[in-house]
């Protein structure tokens, strides 16, 4: 798993200095934001991804999940730690199996023709859902630092939330529910899955939430974890913060509005609301 939140030396980006207005000095090579945090808006929606986002989920979730359905299913295939960190720059899970079998060769037990192919790709897509939300509803997998108090942030001062994510529908219903707790969830819209026909890192996904929540994408702040999820929110239009996850430490954020190891909470928290507002008026000074 992610070493904690709280480790000393993650954070690629952080606030240096406690006075207004506050200098945000990111790594060599790189530029400083310099952002007044007296009199900044906040965001018009927040935007979460899922998995890494709000709970770390792959290695210890969505892959045991997988491999616990090759299993049931006898299909000889297992993933490893390191065979999911690639297969994870596919976006969603049918298509990652669809490619993973064109790639090295369906299953003794797989159909041949296409159009069968896709229902077998979805009923083991279902069978994995429901392994997978076994586990959050035990709450086996715990949310990561600083989610929680952002989002109450947020609604308190009447900032939409949403999740996008490419994920089945059911598993981020339950991680939302269950581990977010009803009274949040019922404040939270979620898009995910099958809800657009392009997965990430195409846009649609956050542009169907900005058009649905009716918010301007530029009014928008999107916390992801992973490339392609900075490269769907960019191109929506939007501000995207990162925080790296257990798979995605190593990815090239480059392109991104800030990049911080979690998002944390008191005393270890590195960003908050107010910060997610400064993104919008925010100046680059070499």
């Amino acid at each position: 798993m992610e070493r904690s939140c709280c480790a000393p030396k993650l954070a690629a980006l952080r606030w240096t200095g406690a006075a207004s207005p506050r200098t945000l000095r990111s790594s060599p090579g790189r530029v400083s934001i310099t952002c007044s945090a007296s009199g900044s808006s906040v965001p018009s929606a927040l935007l979460f991804d899922c998995d890494g986002v709000l709970v770390d989920t792959e290695k210890d979730g969505h892959r045991i999940s997988f491999n616990d359905t090759f299993q049931e299913r006898e299909l000889g295939v297992t993933w490893d730690v390191d065979l999911y960190g690639e297969l994870l720059k596919i976006g969603g899970g049918k298509e990652r199996m669809t490619a993973y079998f064109n790639k090295v060769g369906w299953p003794e037990k797989a159909p041949k023709s296409e159009e069968e192919r896709k229902e077998f790709i979805a009923s083991l897509h279902k069978r994995k859902t429901e392994l997978f939300m076994a586990l959050i509803e035990k709450k086996l997998l715990p949310l990561r630092p600083g989610i929680a108090k952002l989002i109450d942030q947020a609604l308190g001062k009447g900032v939409k939330v949403a999740v996008c994510s490419t994920s089945n529908e059911k598993a981020v219903s339950a991680i939302v529910s269950f581990l977010l707790g009803p009274e949040r969830a019922e404040k939270i819209k979620i898009f995910a899955g099958d809800v657009v026909p392009r997965k990430k890192p195409d846009p649609a996904i956050y542009t169907l939430a900005a058009t649905t929540l009716g918010v301007d994408p530029s009014r928008c702040v999107v916390v992801e974890d992973s490339a392609i999820g900075l490269a769907a929110a960019k191109a929506a239009g939007m501000k995207c913060i990162v925080t790296k996850s257990g798979y995605t430490a190593e990815e090239d954020f480059e392109n991104a509005d800030a990049v911080f190891d979690c998002i944390g909470d008191p005393p270890e928290e590195r960003f908050d609301l107010t910060f997610c507002g400064t993104l919008l008026e925010k100046q680059y000074v070499s």
